[in-house]
C-alpha cells in the first residue's frame, strides 16, 4: 500500500495576516490580468488569495523547490481554477522566466495575451534575504510591469532610519544573528531603489503586528 507524501508547509503568520493583506489588495490591485506572487513561501497566501482575487488569475513562485512542492501541494489541496503551478523564480536573476526572451516555450504556458501580467506580490521576503533580492525584485519589476502596473509589499520596515517598535528591534537582530546579509529594511531605502526602476511610490497602510503594506506603481 503506498502512502502520499503530504509537502505541504505552514506558516503560522499567514492566517494572521491573510484578510488584513487580502483587503489591501482589493483596493491595490488592478481589477484583472495575471498577479505574480514572487517568493510565495509556504503556498498558503496564493490558495487563500486566488479565489478571492478571481477573475484575475495568480501565478506563484519560489526559488526553493522545497517551498515550490508546498505550493503544489496546497494548490491541490485547495484547487483554485485562476491559481496556476508554481514558477521557478530568483529574484535577482537578470532575466525571469515569465519574460518570454528568457524561455518561450515555458511564457506560452502562461495566457498572457488574455491575462497579462498586471501586478507582482512580494511578502515578507526581502528582510529574509541579501538587499540584492530586493534590487533585483524592483529590477524585474520594472522590466514586466506595464504603464500603471502595480508592485506590492508587505513586512516590516523602519522608517526614517529607526524601528517602530521593539517587537521589530528584537526580529532584526535575530534575522541578522542567522545572517548578516538579512534584517529589516529602511522604508526610504526601498522606495529609492524602486524610483530607480520606475516605480512611484503611491501609498503604506499599515498592517497588524507592526508590519506595513507599500504600494509601487510603475510608470
Amino acid at each position: 500500500m503506498s502512502i502520499n507524501k503530504d509537502y505541504r508547509k505552514y506558516a503560522p503568520a499567514t492566517e494572521r495576516n491573510r484578510e488584513p493583506i487580502l483587503e489591501v489588495l482589493e483596493n491595490a490591485l488592478p481589477p484583472n490580468g495575471t498577479i505574480l506572487e514572487v517568493a510565495s513561501g509556504t503556498g498558503e497566501h496564493a490558495v487563500f488569495f486566488a479565489p478571492r482575487l478571481s477573475p484575475r488569475q495568480w501565478l506563484p513562485s519560489d526559488i526553493d523547490p522545497q517551498l515550490r512542492a508546498s505550493i503544489a501541494a496546497w494548490g491541490s489541496y485547495q484547487p483554485a481554477e485562476n491559481l496556476y503551478l508554481p514558477l521557478e523564480l530568483d529574484a535577482t536573476a537578470p532575466v525571469w522566466p515569465v519574460e518570454a526572451e528568457a524561455s518561450p516555450e515555458l511564457a506560452n504556458k502562461f495566457d498572457f495575451d488574455q491575462y497579462p501580467l498586471s501586478a507582482i506580490v512580494n511578502i515578507n521576503m526581502i528582510h529574509i534575504s541579501p538587499w540584492s533580492s530586493c534590487l533585483g525584485l524592483m529590477a524585474g519589476a520594472g522590466r514586466i510591469l506595464p504603464t500603471d502596473g502595480i508592485l506590492y509589499l508587505y513586512g516590516p520596515f523602519k522608517q526614517g532610519g529607526k524601528h517602530t517598535s521593539q517587537s521589530n528591534i528584537a526580529f532584526d537582530q535575530a534575522l541578522r544573528s542567522q545572517n548578516q546579509d538579512w534584517g529589516i529594511r529602511d522604508l526610504d531605502d526601498v522606495v529609492a531603489a524602486a524610483q530607480a526602476q520606475n516605480l512611484t511610490f503611491l501609498q503604506t497602510y499599515q498592517m497588524p503586528a507592526n508590519n506595513l503594506s507599500v504600494v509601487f506603481q510603475h510608470q
